[in-house]
């Protein structure tokens, strides 16, 4: 079986995704630590709300900068560090306030939009805006050139898709006739907005002080300024997913539902043509050769009670039947994905929520 470090070789950027609930956060941050501690300078990026990646590394918290991860802390877990780890937890709010601050022409307009009410409000809900940010983020920490391996877990794969159709709607959206004719600069009060709506703003304006007009006009009229900025950088994103220095790696355990949710990444990959990676099958049951009647046996001449030996040998035949289902599930991958060798990882005993258990997890992916 050909491990992951090898067929990440040339690679500069490493996409994990897959099905929630399938250890794909895990799966990253043992990846990441494996790839590090072999001599690379890697950043783990993650956008999970659970913050399972900083437990799992031993640390408090992680913020939307890439932190490093303590060789020391490493070492007295018997982890020789020839490289760096670094990690982070995206903030999407605060990424998108960054790429503003990076694309205003001036600080006038950086000032104008971040300090807008309908920005704020509009930044944090905007449809995509945490998967666009994600590769956004991933986008500049490439461009910086500070890290050989950038690896980021991605949202459940029904919004990884989301999250590879990003530029293109960003791109829409600017491109899109409603905001062109919102940024013509003859005054949007006149276009869009009645003379009744304009006095329900104007009493709204008297009862709390807030001139909504106002900061719709500001708001659309600095946005024109970032218009250009904005689409070179979702073309520049774009081009990143699509880097022969870019794959994708699919993570899957072998239920039947993630099971289905991984063919059908790989099938969007394929439509994209975007470089697929390999396949990680996580949290695999595996049976011994025993037969259960034979353990059963066996277990009644060391003298255990004949109950207790039953109850072993019919845990070991549920475990056989497991065992097999998933076996099926692999072959199903295999023929699907056109993977005919996946990285198979046994179920560990509990789940990985700390260095320990990262460093079980490295071991059968590396």
């Amino acid at each position: 079986m050909t491990g992951v470090a090898q067929r990440l070789e040339g690679m500069r950027v490493c996409i994990v995704a897959g099905s929630g609930g399938v250890g794909k956060t895990t799966a990253s941050a043992a990846l990441a630590l494996g790839l590090a501690a072999s001599g690379q300078r890697v950043a783990v990026v993650t956008i999970d709300p659970a913050r399972r990646l900083a437990q799992s590394l031993g640390l408090q918290e992680l913020g939307n900068d890439p932190r490093q991860v303590d060789p020391a802390l490493l070492a007295s877990h018997g982890v020789r560090m020839r490289g760096e780890l670094w990690a982070m937890m995206l903030d999407p709010k605060a990424t998108f306030d960054d790429l503003i601050a990076r694309l205003s022409p001036d600080e006038r307009t950086r000032e104008d939009v971040l300090g807008n009410r309908i920005y704020q409000q509009l930044s944090g809900a905007v449809a995509g805006s945490q998967e666009f940010t994600a590769v956004a983020k991933l986008y500049d920490l490439h461009r910086d050139g500070g890290f050989d391996m950038l690896v980021l877990d991605t949202p459940p794969s029904r919004n990884a898709l989301d999250f590879l159709d990003a530029p293109d709607r960003l791109t829409d959206f600017f491109e899109g006739r409603a905001i062109k004719v919102l940024l013509v600069p003859t005054g949007i009060a006149a276009r869009v907005m009645s003379r009744g709506t304009a006095v329900v703003f104007s009493i709204l304006k008297r009862l709390t002080g807030v001139d909504l007009m106002d900061d719709i006009a500001v708001f659309f009229g600095s946005l024109g300024g970032l218009m250009d900025g904005f689409k070179e950088r979702a073309a520049g994103v774009k081009a990143l997913l699509a880097d022969p220095a870019t794959t994708f790696l699919i993570v899957t355990s072998p239920e039947r539902e993630p099971v289905a949710e991984a063919i059908f990444f790989r099938g969007k990959l394929r439509e994209a043509g975007m470089a697929f990676g390999g396949l990680i099958v996580n949290r695999v049951n595996v049976a011994g050769d025993d037969e259960p009647e034979a353990i059963a046996a066996e277990l009644r001449a060391a003298g255990l009670g004949a109950r207790l030996a039953e109850k072993v040998a019919a845990s070991a035949a549920d475990l056989r039947l497991l065992a097999a289902r998933d076996a099926a599930s692999i072959e199903r991958l295999k023929a699907e994905l056109d993977e005919p060798d996946p990285i198979v990882v046994a179920r560990l005993d509990g789940a990985v929520q700390d260095i320990d258990g990262l460093l079980a997890l490295r071991d059968a992916l590396m």
